[in-house]
C-alpha cells in the first residue's frame, strides 16, 4: 500500500507550485489511476513517488515505510515508465536489457528468464538484435516496458503507457498491465483517456491545479458528484476547484 500525505513540490528557480497538497492512498493488487488536466501536477506527483525528485514537504509511504531517496531497497521494487524517458538508441534490446538488469544487480540468470518471457511476450524477440532507434513507435513502447519490468518491480508508475499507440499495441498492453494487477502489483497509470479509466481502473485519484480534490473507486466518482459517466464527474469536479474559475466566482459574488 502506497500512502500519500499532503505532498507539495515548489520548484525554487522559477517559484512554481506544482503540486501544492496532495494526499492519496493507494492499494496492493488494483490499478489506480491518477487524473487531471494539463499542468495539474501529475508528472510531478508521480515523479515524486518514484524518487525521481524529492518532495518540498509532506510524505509518502510504502507499506508504512516512509520514502527516501537514499533508501535502494524500496527504490528497487518501483519501475516509472514515461514518454520523456527515452532509451539509448544505439543500442538493441538485448543490450539494453543486460545493462539495466545490471544496475539492479540481477544475475544474468534471471535477466535472461525475465528478459525472455517479457520479449515474447510483447513481440520483440526476432527485433531483439536491432538498434532501438530503427523501431516503430509501437516497438519502442513495448520495448521500453519490457525493460521497465525487467527486474519485476512491486509497484509500476506510468505516465500515459498507451499515447499514440495503435489499438492492438493498446490492447497489447492494457493486457499485460490486467495480468500484473492478478500477481498482486500496485499500478498507477496517469492518462487522459478517460474510457481506459472506465475499463481498467478500479479507483481513480483526480487532482486539479496541484490539489488532490477526489480518491475512491471509479463507480463512487459520478456517484459523488450526482452525475452518471466518469467523464461529467471529471468536468464537474475541474470546474469546481479550478482557481481560475474561483477568483471569478469570488469577484462575481462582491
Amino acid at each position: 500500500m502506497i500512502e500519500i500525505k499532503n505532498l507539495k513540490k515548489t520548484f525554487r528557480k522559477n517559484k512554481v507550485e506544482a503540486v501544492k497538497d496532495v494526499s492519496l492512498t493507494i492499494n496492493d493488487g488494483e490499478i489506480f489511476a491518477l487524473l487531471g488536466p494539463n499542468g495539474a501536477g501529475k508528472t510531478t506527483t508521480m515523479r515524486m513517488l518514484s524518487t525521481l525528485l524529492a518532495p518540498t514537504a509532506g510524505t509518502i509511504y510504502f507499506d508504512g515505510k516512509e520514502l527516501s531517496m537514499e533508501d535502494v531497497q524500496i527504490r528497487r521494487r518501483i519501475a516509472f515508465l514515461t514518454n520523456e524517458i527515452r532509451l539509448d538508441g544505439q543500442f538493441t534490446p538485448d543490450e539494453l536489457a543486460d545493462y539495466y538488469g545490471g544496475l539492479y544487480e540481477m544475475t544474468p540468470e534471471a535477466i535472461k528468464e525475465n528478459r525472455d518471457k517479457l520479449f515474447d511476450y510483447f513481440g520483440i524477440t526476432e527485433f531483439r538484435s536491432r538498434r532501438y532507434d530503427t523501431f516503430s513507435t509501437g516497438m519502442k513502447q513495448k520495448t521500453s516496458l519490457a525493460i521497465c519490468l525487467l527486474h519485476d518491480p512491486d509497484t509500476i508508475i506510468f505516465d500515459e503507457p498507451t499515447n499514440g499507440l495503435d489499438i492492438l499495441t493498446q490492447h497489447l498492453i492494457e493486457s499485460y498491465l490486467l495480468k500484473l494487477k492478478e500477481e498482486g502489483k500496485c499500478i498507477i497509470l496517469s492518462t487522459h483517456i478517460l474510457d481506459l479509466v472506465s475499463r481498467m481502473a478500479d479507483r481513480v485519484g483526480i487532482i486539479v491545479d496541484g490539489r488532490s480534490v477526489f480518491c475512491g473507486t471509479v463507480a463512487e466518482l459520478p456517484e459523488s458528484q450526482g452525475v452518471t459517466t466518469v467523464e461529467e464527474a471529471f468536468i464537474k469536479l475541474y470546474k469546481e476547484n479550478h482557481e481560475e474559475k474561483a477568483i471569478l466566482d469570488k469577484k462575481e459574488r462582491r
